[in-house]
């Protein structure tokens, strides 16, 4: 199975990244910021994972695979607009977990998904029967 995004799907020229850089609109978080141009095409990605996060290449590209793969899971939901994703310098010691939460919490902030129900963390469990305590004296 062929897992990597479509052409169509990421931001490859050097303009699209600098007319995203300048006319988008940024929010970050500690381990990376986020640039979003709402432009009418459909959702697309660009990621940027310079030397100064990590000087390795496997690092940069242990980042910029957890990125992809997140996106590749969202894609359907985010409206139409190029994303493009700077990884920060904490990027390169950040679990895939971290990464995930932080792409997540950039794209709400950015308005690119709805904001989790309020008061929720995790999904309901099913429910535990808990015995009612006797009275005493029976």
């Amino acid at each position: 199975m062929d897992r990597r995004l479509p052409r169509q799907a990421r931001v490859r020229v050097r303009a699209d990244f600098d007319r995203v850089f300048s006319e988008g609109r940024r929010t970050g978080t500690p381990l990376l910021a986020l640039h979003l141009l709402r432009d009418g095409q459909p959702a697309r990605l660009g990621l940027t994972v310079s030397r100064k996060v990590d000087r390795r290449a496997v690092g940069r590209n242990r980042i910029k695979r957890a990125l992809r793969e997140e996106f590749r899971a969202l894609r359907d939901r985010l409206p139409p607009a190029a994303y493009v994703v700077v990884a920060r310098h904490a990027a390169a010691t950040a679990t895939r977990v971290a990464l995930r939460e932080a792409f997540h919490d950039a794209l709400r902030r950015a308005g690119a998904l709805p904001a989790p129900e309020a008061g929720v963390t995790m999904p309901a469990a099913s429910p535990v029967h808990v015995p009612t305590p006797r009275p005493s004296g029976e």
